[in-house]
């Protein structure tokens, strides 16, 4: 399958942050998102919890929807059943869709239907197929999936809840999948990033890191997004 054009993008601009939205100001969420621009910020991370796979209940495909912004949606599943579920999530604007090899018994089969949708922003840009591991699931579980996924998305937490801290472990995890990928894949981490520990996590060789609440703490989200971007470099 042709590699979608969207990860040559994301590969130009890497090590990039993706910014999880569950924890900004909605009631300013405009005018935030416009700060996230003006930082540079590129990706939105939508964390779409179903109450089953991991215990939080968070947001489904029409708030993703809702979401008028020209920042792209990277969209992490964190959902059983996967597969009926895509639809509606590529009709939301979905720009990344990742989904956790754990979350279905037929993962290949998602990969599969996920790699003939045409992103609804741009049929140009493609959809970039993420495959997330969490941190108890063995990286060998992505080798039977290769051709199929173009970004892997660790968690460096369990899934369920904001505020948990870093697993050390996910360091070790971050190297070994990238000799397993090599280049053929985005390599993502997500879960207890802070403005403290962004640089050592970008330096594991990091594409896209995910965080939220250092960046939107109700406080200074354009500073806190600058100087994530600035710690990356």
């Amino acid at each position: 399958m042709t590699r979608p054009p969207l990860v040559d993008r994301l590969r130009a601009s890497a090590p990039q942050i993706s910014v999880g939205v569950l924890t900004a100001d909605w009631l300013t969420l405009g005018a935030q998102l416009e700060l996230m621009e003006r930082a540079g910020v590129e990706l939105l991370h939508f964390d779409v919890m179903d109450g089953a796979f991991c215990p939080m209940l968070t947001l489904g495909a029409p708030v993703v929807a809702g979401f008028k912004t020209r920042l792209l949606k990277d969209v992490h599943l964190m959902i059983e059943d996967p597969l009926s579920k895509l639809d509606g999530f590529v009709a939301a604007g979905a720009d990344i869709i990742t989904v956790h090899v754990e979350s279905t018994r037929h993962v290949h089969r998602v990969l599969q239907a996920l790699g003939k949708m045409i992103n609804a922003n741009d049929p140009n840009r493609g959809i970039v197929r993420g495959i997330a591991l969490n941190p108890g699931t063995p990286l060998e579980a992505i080798e039977p999936l290769a051709g199929e996924f173009e970004m892997v998305l660790l968690l460096a937490v369990n899934p369920g809840w904001g505020g948990q801290k870093f697993i050390a472990s996910t360091c070790e995890r971050v190297k070994r999948v990238r000799e397993i990928v090599r280049d053929t894949a985005l390599i993502c981490v997500d879960g207890g990033v802070t403005q403290d520990n962004i640089a050592n996590v970008a330096r594991l060789g990091a594409d896209i890191i995910v965080t939220g609440s250092a960046v939107f703490d109700g406080k200074a989200p354009f500073e806190n997004a600058q100087h994530m971007m600035h710690a990356l470099r």
